[in-house]
């Protein structure tokens, strides 16, 4: 897993205003919090931290305001609905050692059995608990060979050594559904009889 260092600088403007100011030097509004301390308000730097994001559940290693540093997640990202760049960024405090709760994106790999169809990916993302240094980028599931109709399920997908299901174990990860394109063939088939019929008889 990735850590990223990132220097972290104490914020002690608040409100819509503040924020605005600490986007426009090009710095993220950050909240970090966790293991039972008060809140953190601190500024990020923003591109920094935009490509830190890019990996799920980044470790970041924080140096605040020159001191040690502290380990944190992402926990929640806020985003600019239309140009994307960064609002604001919750922080969850972590310790090497801890185990953690977090959403990993799943991939799949393989192909399907000739004619099944199409994965169906019901859940982007499982529920998991990793060590917080070791949380893994993501969950492969295999569907190779799957026929359409199987359906693979939580606690069928296999987890990296160290992990643990957090999640509800019978909830349906991915499905095989059947080619949309073929049944649309056959009802366009059936709706086209018929007028076959009328030709015919004329």
């Amino acid at each position: 897993m990735s850590e990223v260092k990132l220097a972290a600088e104490t914020r002690t403007e608040f409100g819509k205003g503040a924020a605005r100011r600490i986007r426009r030097d090009n710095k993220v509004p950050v909240v970090l919090y966790g293991h039972g301390t008060d809140p953190k308000h601190l500024t990020l730097p923003g591109h920094e931290l935009l490509l830190a994001l890019r990996t799920p559940n980044v470790l970041i290693s924080l140096s605040v305001d020159g001191k040690a540093d502290e380990l944190a997640i992402p926990k929640a990202v806020q985003r600019d609905p239309l140009k994307g760049f960064l609002e604001h960024v919750d922080l969850l405090l972590v310790k090497r050692g801890e185990k953690v709760s977090v959403e990993v994106p799943v991939v799949t790999e393989g192909e399907l059995a000739p004619g099944a169809g199409l994965v169906e990916l019901v859940q982007a993302a499982l529920s998991v608990e990793a060590e917080a240094t070791h949380i893994p980028e993501s969950v492969t599931v295999s569907v190779e060979g799957l026929e359409s109709g199987v359906s693979i399920l939580a606690k069928d997908v296999k987890l990296p050594k160290g992990v643990s299901l957090a999640g509800d174990e019978d909830a349906v990860v991915l499905s095989v559904v059947a080619p949309q394109v073929e049944a649309s063939e056959e009802e366009a088939g059936e709706a086209a009889a018929p007028e076959g019929d009328v030709v015919d008889e004329g």
